[in-house]
């Protein structure tokens, strides 16, 4: 189960049955996200696509020498462009491949306008999705629901991207929900109906132990997008924010010109392939090894490498080394400006405190640790909000609650009411009201246990004790004891065995932590092979945006409670 091959082999399967000839490779917005993921411009160049076009763009050339391959998702709008491409076309034969179910309706409709006859081939491609690492997708939709309820537009699109990475993977499985998320059982039921009513499409050979789709709410762990991240993707995603693979550095103090954006893509870059699940000082060290090995090869070079500036300088001094590796000077200006980041935000101390208050039950040492950090000048406003989100979303209930003044001490110290009204909406949207899990207190003796020990052993790292809930579901669901009461099945079959294909998608968005652990539990469980997705990839500050995308404002001051078909599938 690899999406990122999945979308290459339907790119690769377009390009090829086009036959030989110049081509031009006609798109959508997000079609061509879809594409660009999978495929640089340089690579699909080499398969004779030298133009590549949006079907929106108005002033394109008549270019009669060229094939058009048409990608698009198949909206009423693309419907309308097409019709409108065929009617007066632009070049010489048309090969149309849809990223998802269209209807017969809509093929009449190209049919009738293609009085030229250019159309040599409708299809339909199921590429209807972002492949962001070969085990993790996104359908970069914000804004899913409305307080609990879908928003109709997107639970569509949500049903769209999730049967076609069934389709995609060739998988026809048996659903599993959050019963305490009413949009996780709305989501289930949509994608059981398209399966019901595609059954054609979803006819594949039986395997022995059915694949298993589980369906979960971001608000069960608020915990998870709010935390800094301390392994390479993640932090990256935290600090800098990574949009369909790319990283805008252009903030970034004395930057050069060529890197003012660039591009992380574990396809294409080996170092980042190797490193990406690493945590920070390895990524560091890693770094420092390549330099040196040029240096071996290079003796008349040798400078001393003792700081992640030393490294700056070192590439600035040798543009033979820049021209040898130019990912590396690429990784170089990134983990520079990470380290940056670090130090500036005091984000060691911060990171800190944020796992106690995930991690621990310590509450007046938790609390003594906040009002220290929201007396320190480098802590932003944006981090101070943050550990007190954190603190609320633990303590909301506890009999000695400091919340009201947590909320006084970020108000004090000058906290935009912005922030201070995202606590109360963190806690709307992701407090224990609302948790279907308890995300904090292990109730039976086997995880209190699991946790002393924990306790007693120390932590490898105190930056990255804490455990998504996702890991824990998993671990639940692949050993056979996820609970049908939370999780229940949709339908009346249950799975009797140890699930081996399992696809978990998350409503609200997942994270790069969640990424992590999926990628951890896919190399230790043999047998076992899981894919995640979410409605989007969320870092701390997209999850906020997310939160009041929904409708949850929050308060500035807090109280203490808070078919048979004209066209061919693939």
């Amino acid at each position: 189960m690899n999406v990122v091959f999945a979308v290459k082999q339907y790119v690769l399967k377009m390009i090829e049955d086009s036959g030989p000839g110049m081509k031009v490779l006609l798109m959508d917005k997000e079609t061509t996200s879809i594409v660009s993921m999978v495929y640089t411009q340089s690579e699909i160049l080499q398969k004779e696509v030298y133009l590549f076009e949006r079907i929106d763009s108005l002033n394109r050339e008549t270019m009669k020498h060229l094939k058009a391959i048409c990608f698009l998702r198949p909206t009423k709008e693309n419907v309308e462009y097409l019709i409108q491409e065929l009617r007066r076309p632009k070049y010489s034969i048309y090969f149309i491949y849809f990223s998802n179910v269209i209807s017969k309706s809509e093929v009449k409709s190209l049919a009738e306008a293609d009085e030229q006859e250019v159309v040599a081939e409708v299809q339909e491609f199921y590429g209807d999705y972002i492949a962001v690492n070969p085990h993790v997708f996104s359908l970069n939709n914000f804004g899913c629901c409305q307080g609990r309820n879908w928003d109709p537009a997107q639970l569509s699109r949500t049903t769209q991207g999730l049967t076609a990475l069934l389709l995609s993977l060739k998988k026809c499985p048996m659903i599993r929900y959050q019963l305490s998320s009413e949009s996780s059982k709305r989501l289930a039921e949509c994608v059981k109906q398209v399966i019901t009513k595609e059954y054609e499409l979803f006819d594949f050979r039986r395997t022995e132990v059915p694949p298993l789709l589980l369906i979960l709410d971001r608000s069960d762990d608020a915990i998870t997008p709010l935390l800094n991240q301390w392994t390479y993707q993640a932090m990256v995603h935290e600090l800098l924010g990574i949009n369909n693979n790319r990283i805008d550095l252009s903030r970034v103090p004395g930057i050069s010109k060529d890197l003012r954006e660039v591009v992380l893509s574990a396809e294409n870059d080996e170092f980042y392939a190797n490193n990406m699940y690493l945590n920070f000082a390895a990524i560091g060290s890693n770094i420092k090894n390549l330099m040196e090995d040029f240096q071996r090869k290079k003796p008349k070079e040798q400078q001393k490498l003792e700081s992640i500036a030393d490294m700056k300088a070192f590439v600035e001094n040798y543009p033979q080394f820049k021209k040898m590796s130019g990912a590396v000077s690429k990784h170089v200006t990134v983990v520079g400006e990470l380290s940056r980041l670090v130090s500036d935000r005091n984000l060691l101390e911060v990171s800190e405190v944020e796992q106690e208050l995930a991690c621990q039950n310590d509450h007046s040492s938790a609390l003594q640790n906040i009002r220290r950090l929201l007396q320190n000048p480098k802590v932003t406003e944006f981090d101070a909000a943050r550990l007190v989100m954190l603190y609320a979303l633990h303590y909301e209930r506890h009999s000695s609650s400091s919340l009201p003044g947590l909320m006084t001490d970020l108000k004090n110290r000058g906290v935009s009411e912005k922030y201070r009204k995202l606590v109360s909406a963190v806690v709307d949207y992701g407090g224990k009201r609302v948790r279907g899990s308890d995300l904090f207190s292990p109730k039976d003796a086997v995880a209190i246990t699991k946790q002393f020990l924990k306790g007693l052993k120390g932590v490898e790292n105190v930056y990255t004790q804490h455990q998504p809930l996702l890991q824990e579901t998993l671990d639940q669901l692949i050993k056979g004891k996820l609970k049908d009461s939370q999780y229940p099945y949709l339908g009346p079959s249950t799975l009797r065995d140890r699930p081996q294909d399992i696809i978990v998608f998350i409503i609200g968005g997942a994270t790069y932590e969640e990424a992590l652990t999926v990628f951890n539990l896919n190399r230790t469980t043999p047998g076992v092979r899981i894919v995640l997705g979410g409605t989007t990839i969320h870092n701390t500050k997209s999850f906020l945006e997310e939160v009041s995308a929904t409708g949850f404002r929050g308060r500035a001051a807090e109280s203490s409670q808070v078919m048979a078909r004209p066209t061919s599938r693939r």
